[in-house]
């Protein structure tokens, strides 16, 4: 298991060093990021190069017998480079263009940018492609982080193309998509198209959308070209870049991104007003296992407090071990944070790290430390992967378009419908994988969930509807299959491309407004509500399990249940409370055959990796009492033998490796 963080000598005296690898040594550290940042320091004008501090940097490492994991350092151009291209700064929405003086402030479509960037990319490949300490590289940082578009005549001109590529030159056909015979916006020449820059009311839905496409697109480019550079100089060097799967800012469409990655890498922060981050954890963990088709590398999260929320919560003992090992659990093979030693000055000097201001007579150092131990204990669980009988549907575009302006509501949110689907799975120890509507292999599931599906294709639809036929059990969420790629409504009545293999037929949509509740009736719990959604149903084949109690729709379905071929499709056409959605994921999870991992008590998360020669089940306590729970084999991360129970210590964790 790889273990480290982003590494920042060039912040420190070189006296400093030496201490920071004895201190490595100790922590157990075995890889650390270098460079990330580094590019002022490493091209102080255009052209010229001075690697010396590298050299020693990377020579530092390799005597300590550290590996590096070497960025481009493309996420912040220097000055000198915005002095003499300022074209290559980026405009925002309203027309602005931003200065420098932080990072990511280039517009991805910058021709001006692209050259640099790749010439220092080529620059550090020629010289580091065989030195010893280099294991991998890392390009850029966080792609889409704070630049995740760029709305000035460059970009305006790099969207066109991009249009004219996907729409095979055909402008008629780009009408037709976009509908713009509404409000007068058919375009008759494709320099007449813009970027969807602020204007006087709602933007076209399709153009804000494949603005989105592009955007996403664009940075790949970025990423694809550094990528090409650094392998043709180390063509044995696998390459990542870290993703930002489960942020507010969600520019990327990481499932058109993971196949361009030799590996993939993530970055995970905690929100401090999350109740329950250990849902947010393990729902990253599974997305990210899913993307990479297995394992996958943490390369940053924090030991304690971050810097960017309003209110920054340091994290409660035992935490940042519970949560790391949490992260190994769903599929991390390597654990690492931002950053090494926590900063004295700059915009992130409030942001924890592995060594903090206090130094090492400190929790989080001790904590860090302890780690380290638990990493190697655990090094045999590298390679190892989850098999899950359960598939959650998550598409990028369905998110995209769902959140655009306009909707009949504007309080649905696609990460925390999804989440509140996951989150009863979780509790109940069912493993989850993350899939494409349009997954070739959904016979591998008994069971797959659509939660939030706004958006979806004609093939896509179908490819659901052949895995109900098939036999599978497929529940859909409200406000699902209503529109194609295009974001044009399916005729008919609602919920559009899933009717026939739902069952049902809603002709008008009644959103509730916030705080506004609807009582539900039915084989569901007692004084059951529903917020969010509500719709009037016509049972065209399926069976009503729930009905509204009250309100305009009272005695109309809510939650319905049909049989399709050989499976069953359900369809929670409301927002239900999450007793209520519980018992009935509940009920549908049993009905499919998919069952828990392993026996547990409440509050004890489970999670099972597979591996070729024996098993890993990790038992982690969110309750802070410990619990017991049955298990044969031996424990890892105390090496005791196990016969019929484990002890979970209170808020930590047992891994115990399980015979076949």
């Amino acid at each position: 298991m790889a273990y480290g963080g982003d590494y920042n000598p060039e912040q420190w005296p070189e006296e400093v060093w030496a201490e920071d690898m004895r201190l490595m040594r100790e922590a157990g550290v075995t890889m650390v990021s270098v460079g990330i940042f580094s590019w002022a320091l490493l091209e102080p004008s255009e052209g010229v190069f001075d690697f010396s501090r590298m050299d020693r940097i990377l020579d530092v490492l390799q005597e300590n017998g550290i590996a590096a994991d070497l960025a481009t350092p493309t996420a912040a151009p220097p000055a000198w480079f915005f002095r003499a291209y300022p074209e290559a700064l980026p405009v925002d929405r309203d027309g602005r263009r931003l200065s420098y003086g932080s990072r990511q402030t280039f517009c991805p479509s910058s021709p001006t940018y692209r050259r640099a960037s790749l010439r220092i990319a080529e620059a550090l490949a020629g010289r580091y492609a065989t030195h010893p300490a280099v294991v991998m590289w890392h390009v850029h940082n966080e792609y889409g982080c704070h630049n995740d578009a760029c709305y000035c005549d460059t970009s305006a001109a790099a969207f066109r193309t991009w249009l004219r590529a996907r729409y095979d030159d055909d402008l008629d056909a780009l009408n037709h998509a976009w509908g713009t015979t509404f409000w007068s916006q058919w375009y008759y020449t494709w320099d007449q198209i813009l970027p969807p820059r602020a204007t006087g009311a709602v933007p076209n839905p399709t153009h804000q959308l494949d603005w989105r496409r592009f955007c996403s697109d664009e940075l790949l480019s970025l990423c694809t070209a550094e990528r090409e550079v650094l392998r043709q100089a180390a063509p044995g060097i696998p390459a990542t870049t870290n993703f930002l799967v489960l942020r507010t800012i969600d520019a990327l469409d990481y499932w058109r991104w993971a196949p361009e990655l030799d590996l993939l890498s993530n970055d995970h922060y905690l929100m401090s007003d999350d109740p329950e981050a250990e849902i947010d954890i393990a729902l990253n963990g599974d997305l990210m296992r899913s993307l990479a088709g297995g394992s996958w590398f943490l390369m940053e999260h924090s030991t304690g407090a971050v810097n960017w929320q309003p209110v920054n919560r340091a994290k409660n003992p035992g935490e940042m071990r519970r949560n790391a090992l949490a992260h190994v659990a769903h599929g991390a093979d390597g654990i690492a944070f931002f950053q090494w030693r926590a900063a004295k000055a700059g915009a992130e000097q409030w942001h924890s790290a592995m060594l903090p201001h206090a130094g090492t007579d400190s929790q989080i150092w001790r904590d860090v430390v302890q780690l380290g131990t638990d990493l190697k204990a655990l090094a045999e669980v590298r390679g190892s992967t989850v098999a899950a009988q359960v598939a959650i549907v998550w598409d990028w575009d369905a998110r995209w378009a769902l959140e655009l302006p306009a909707q009949p509501s504007g309080e649905l949110r696609y990460q925390d419908l999804v989440r509140d689907w996951y989150t009863p799975l979780w509790r109940a120890g069912i493993a989850v994988d993350f899939i494409r509507p349009d997954d070739p292999e959904l016979d591998r599931y008994k069971l797959v969930l659509a939660p939030s599906l706004y958006l979806v294709t004609e093939a896509a639809a179908a490819n659901l509807t052949r895995f109900t036929e098939s036999g599978g059990t497929l529940a859909v969420g409200f406000h699902s299959g209503m529109v194609d790629e295009n974001c044009h409504v399916y005729l008919g009545g609602y919920p559009g491309a899933f009717r026939d293999v739902l069952g049902v037929m809603t002709d008008e949509l009644f959103p509730l407004l916030p705080e506004q509740t609807t009582g539900l009736t039915g084989d569901v719990p007692a004084a059951t509500t529903a917020d969010l959604w509500s719709e009037r149903i016509r049972l065209t084949g399926a069976q009503a399990v729930a009905s509204y109690a009250d309100g305009p729709l009272a005695g109309h379905p809510a939650v319905t249940r049909h049989h399709h071929g050989n499976g069953t499709a359900w369809y929670l056409a409301t927002h239900p409370d999450q007793d209520t959605l519980t018992a009935l994921l509940h009920r549908i999870h049993q009905e499919a055959g998919a069952t828990p991992e392993h026996e547990a008590p409440a509050g004890i998360e489970v999670v099972r990796r597979r591996g070729t020669e024996a098993d890993y089940l990790f038992l982690i306590d969110h309750t802070g009492k410990g619990a017991e729970a049955p298990a044969e084999g031996i424990e890892l991360l105390t090496g005791t033998p196990i016969t019929g129970t484990v002890t979970v210590p209170p808020g930590g964790v047992a891994v115990v490796r399980e015979p076949r």
